[in-house]
């Protein structure tokens, strides 16, 4: 009985797995360049704050070292 329940398992992931596959090659082009462009800018956002951070760290440990 469990090699029955183990087996009907593993073909529900497997239809599972293939549903999401499918559903992926659903993707329109227009969709995924915009979350290609999307993560270009989250990058440059990210980096310009990581920067500013940096700058005032510096300028706070320049500052209490004179």
């Amino acid at each position: 009985m469990f090699k029955q329940v183990r087996s009907w398992g593993a073909g529900v992931a497997a239809g599972m797995g293939g549903l999401v596959g499918a559903a992926h090659a659903e993707v329109p082009t227009a969709v995924t360049t915009a979350l290609t462009n999307l993560q270009a800018d989250a990058l440059t956002v990210a980096g310009t704050v990581l920067a500013a951070i940096v700058a005032i760290y510096a300028f706070k440990f320049i500052r209490k070292g004179l």
